[in-house]
């Protein structure tokens, strides 16, 4: 299995430096800046597995960095948990509406921060070593193209098999049509918002069985999330 990259984005050096020892520690390939610039174009130069992002950065905020790599076609799915100073609860919302995955406030325990990092990692890393995912009673097995649901073979199209995978690799993440299209169709695509919707239900016919329940959970005004079921 390849070693997980990371990208550490924080401008106080003696932090820097602590995470950086730590995680090089536990076996990470950390690649640091404390610039939100340099972040956008690391991130895009070699996307890393997972981005620590602090909101007050040099530069471009680490709001607006979470954003932009949002956007991104090749970083619209990578996990990004947010350092940052502020407490309160409108900052932590705002934060993860922008499309941070998880929040840690300043000061925290290094210890916690690898902790939720180890527990990202355990969820996206069958994706990332190209081998089976499996959530609930659904198996994907992303080197035979091959989907499963309690044992039984499924047929899916091209375009069903890439949202299932996208769904499958970030479980209970809520993804908006437009993160949807960007992740699954890419960036600049022609293919319109409400294409998302009629391919969610072509995937919601070809994955359902007797008597099992829908995985694919429509939230209100936000979007789509896949869960086990």
């Amino acid at each position: 299995m390849s070693v997980a990259k990371l990208l550490l984005v924080e401008d106080d050096p003696s932090l820097s430096e602590l995470l950086e020892f730590r995680f090089r520690n536990e076996g990470y390939d950390v690649r640091v800046t404390p610039d939100g610039d340099e972040a956008l174009i690391l991130a895009v130069e070699d996307t890393p597995d997972l981005i620590i992002l602090d909101w007050m950065v040099e530069g471009t905020s680490g709001i607006e960095v979470c954003r932009q790599l949002r956007r991104g076609k090749n970083t619209a799915h990578v996990p990004i948990i947010m350092l940052t100073a502020r407490e309160a609860e409108d900052d932590r919302i705002r934060g993860l509406e922008t499309g941070a995955d998880d929040y840690l406030t300043k000061p925290f325990s290094p210890r916690e921060l690898l902790a939720r990092v180890a527990a990202v990692m355990r969820r996206i890393r069958p994706a990332l070593a190209g081998e089976s995912i499996e959530l609930g009673d659904l198996r994907l097995d992303a080197v035979a193209h091959r989907v499963e649901r309690q044992g039984r073979n499924l047929q899916l199209g091209p375009t069903e098999y890439r949202l299932l995978k996208f769904f499958m690799e970030s479980p209970g993440r809520v993804f908006s049509r437009g993160q949807l299209l960007d992740g699954v169709w890419g960036t600049g695509s022609d293919i319109e918002l409400r294409t998302v919707d009629v391919h969610i239900r072509r995937l919601r016919k070809a994955i359902a069985i007797e008597s099992a329940k829908d995985p694919i959970r429509t939230v209100r005004s936000a979007g789509y999330s896949i869960e086990a079921v």
